[in-house]
């Protein structure tokens, strides 16, 4: 099937991964290969009152729905066109009040009926791939996975069946999430702040590379792919599915639960990163036994996981960042400081530290990470251009100017390639810069 409407790329067989997409011209750094609209989108509640519901704009003085009271627009013309959405959740928030709660994930899904019943030709977000071709994997899904599968059904039943008449059956649903889950997006601004969750049909064709050579950034609703490495006419093209800061036995894991593959690129064929991803602290007195290394990635990993529980809890921010504070301890008997996983916890420190507005303690975090993840991650990164961006603003208001405009610069340097000269996110940083000159 050839594309239509996207110009220099076409879907394809791709050996061993089933469809994909490739180029069929060359796409030099920093170009971009395609843009797709959502399909169909949600803005995470905690960005209420800051984004606009329909076009995701951040910006000061936005109108709320006179009815909820809960959905906030740039204008008339936002709230008429959120209307067909919003008009799903504005008098069920009404009548549930505090009661209103269901996932982001279940909010997604009822919006992706609602489109499909009003919806019966081709959309633009699907010129390469129906979102009816979705994978769901239904039959890889643990006991655990299927669990929350219904947990979400029940939850769409409870909150959307006097909105949406004749809700599909459960194994219409069931297949509905699956697709969802292995197919969906979320949405970030440029620090990397959760926006929203999306499906985007044409952008889920792109099959998964460690060392992708595309990067997908949003504007608005609307995701954008870059060219992250030169990419030739015949070229797969690439995107990454996960966080690429973890060495390869953890990455793998990663795609295995989620996505329900062995990833076989590159990079984890060469595992070319995971000595330096995992190092080891110099002047031991003797080195560490690879047990004892299993061990404490186990520990890590636990940790990981114990804090992503309990990091909503706002109230105990005090004892989160003590966990992150003796988790470091513990693992610093054996990993080097810019070892992944005590990256991981010095990652988290900061967030909780930015939080608590300990700008001090934020900074101190920021500049023992800033450096190793220039090392881990790919070039371009937004993981990277998000921490000098975080830096450089950290820096900016404890007075250090030199520092901010510096870091700054490299973030810009960044986002110039993976969010395109002319986005709004790039004009932002190089307004903060001309702030200070």
């Amino acid at each position: 099937m050839k594309n239509e409407g996207v110009e220099g790329t076409e879907r394809f067989l791709s050996p061993d991964k089933g469809r994909g997409l490739r180029a069929v011209q060359h796409f030099a750094v920093g170009e971009l290969v395609f843009a797709c609209p959502a399909y169909s989108y949600v803005l995470t509640v905690n960005e209420r009152a800051a984004h606009c519901e329909y076009c995701f704009s951040r910006k000061e003085g936005l109108s709320k729905c006179g009815k909820c009271k809960q959905a906030f627009y740039c204008d008339v013309d936002c709230q008429k066109g959120d209307w067909p959405m919003h008009k799903l959740e504005c008098s069920a928030m009404c009548a549930y009040g505090e009661n209103w709660c269901p996932s982001e994930t279940v909010r997604l899904v009822a919006r992706i009926i609602m489109k499909q019943r009003a919806t019966t030709e081709r959309t633009t977000s699907e010129r390469l791939l129906l979102l009816t071709e979705f994978e769901s994997h239904l039959d890889k899904l643990d006991s655990e996975k299927e669990e929350m599968n219904q947990s979400d059904i029940a939850a769409l039943h409870h909150f959307y069946s006097k909105n949406i008449i004749d809700l599909p059956d459960n194994q219409a649903l069931i297949e509905l999430f699956g697709q969802v889950n292995c197919n969906g997006f979320t949405i970030e601004d440029e620090e990397l702040s959760h926006l929203g969750s999306a499906v985007f049909p044409d952008v889920a064709l792109m099959n998964h590379s460690c060392s992708p050579n595309v990067i997908v950034t949003y504007k608005g609703t609307v995701a954008e792919v870059r060219a992250v490495q030169d990419i030739n006419p015949g070229d797969e093209v690439f995107n990454s599915y996960i966080d690429l800061l973890y060495p390869t036995e953890d990455r793998r894991e990663r795609l295995i639960d989620s996505y329900f593959f062995n990833c076989q690129c590159d990079e984890c064929t060469s595992k070319s990163k995971d000595s330096a991803k995992m190092e080891i602290r110099k002047k031991l007195s003797s080195p560490p036994e690879p047990e004892e290394i299993r061990t404490m990635v186990y520990y890590a990993k636990n940790v990981i996981e114990e804090f992503r529980r309990a990091k909503h809890y706002k109230n105990i921010l005090s004892e989160l960042l003590e966990m992150c504070e003796l988790s470091q301890e513990k693992m610093g008997s054996i990993f080097a400081d810019t070892n992944v996983y005590m990256l991981h916890m010095m990652y988290q420190a900061m967030g909780v530290c930015l939080y608590m507005q300990d700008w001090d303690g934020a900074m101190s975090y920021g500049e023992k990470i800033v450096q190793p993840y220039s090392v881990h991650y790919p070039p371009y990164s937004l993981n990277v251009a998000s921490m000098y961006l975080k830096l450089g603003r950290l820096y900016l208001g404890l007075e250090r100017k030199t520092q901010g405009i510096k870091a700054l610069k490299k973030a810009q340097a960044i986002m110039e390639v993976a969010h395109g000269k002319d986005h709004h996110y790039v004009a932002e940083v190089k307004r903060e810069i001309e702030e200070q000159n």
